[in-house]
């Protein structure tokens, strides 16, 4: 909020956060952050001592519930190990989150989904730099998952019984530098095809804005001569 002006010292900033319902702060390790102004603004009057209650009392709530304060043989989180990471239970179910997640803006003609027992035999083309690059397939703050296990839109579609032809035409998000040629080859006679563009961390991300919303660099043009 100091940066965008709206208060002008730490205990404003606490105290107009307090008003507002913030009960936490991301400090990013100052000693002499937001929230350690709370004492000062308590004992000035700018809050009172029910509202710093009523924020507390749900962050003390939630780690009851993770059981922060039982013994460790009652906190069932005590018993897990490396063993849970990445288990066959815990993909299903970021399979099914990822699923569950996409959304559909147009469906022309009832084109998808695509059906697997409708494949075989069909040539489908990928392309764009976001068809097999595992790099820029995650957002900022997320997490790194081992290769292994990164399925990327190619990768992805290459498990189905289909004849799968790929071009990046441009190999980073930014794509300043791009190859008509690869993309144009790649679909030339595919029955279908996936033209897999986007942003990604390269172009956008905490504190790093973008001028307008338009695909970068040759991306549309990508896109044109992949649907032409």
């Amino acid at each position: 909020m100091l940066g965008h002006h709206y208060t002008r010292t730490f205990l404003e900033t606490a105290v107009a956060s307090m008003n507002a319902g913030c009960n936490l702060e991301l400090s990013y390790g100052m000693r002499n952050n937001v929230f350690m102004h709370i004492p000062q603004a308590l004992a000035m009057g700018n809050i009172t001592l029910q509202m710093l209650r009523d924020r507390v009392r749900p962050l003390f709530y939630t780690r009851m519930r993770l059981g922060e304060f039982d013994p460790q043989a009652m906190n069932p989180y005590s018993t897990l190990d490396l063993s849970a990471v990445q288990s066959p239970e815990h993909r299903n179910l970021s399979l099914e989150a990822a699923v569950k997640s996409f959304v559909l803006l147009k469906n022309v003609r009832g084109t998808l989904p695509l059906r697997a027992r409708d494949l075989p035999g069909k040539r489908l083309a990928v392309v764009g730099p976001f068809a097999d690059n595992p790099r820029v397939l995650f957002g900022d703050y997320a997490p790194v998952p081992e290769p292994r296990y990164i399925y990327t839109p190619r990768r992805g579609l290459e498990t189905l019984m289909a004849n799968v032809s790929f071009a990046a035409g441009c190999h980073e998000p930014r794509c300043q530098q791009y190859s008509r040629a690869e993309v144009v080859g790649a679909v030339g006679a595919a029955d279908v095809v996936v033209v897999c563009l986007g942003t990604g961390t390269d172009v956008e991300t905490e504190a790093k804005d973008r001028r307008d919303l338009s695909l970068p660099g040759h991306q549309l043009e990508l896109l044109q001569d992949a649907v032409q």
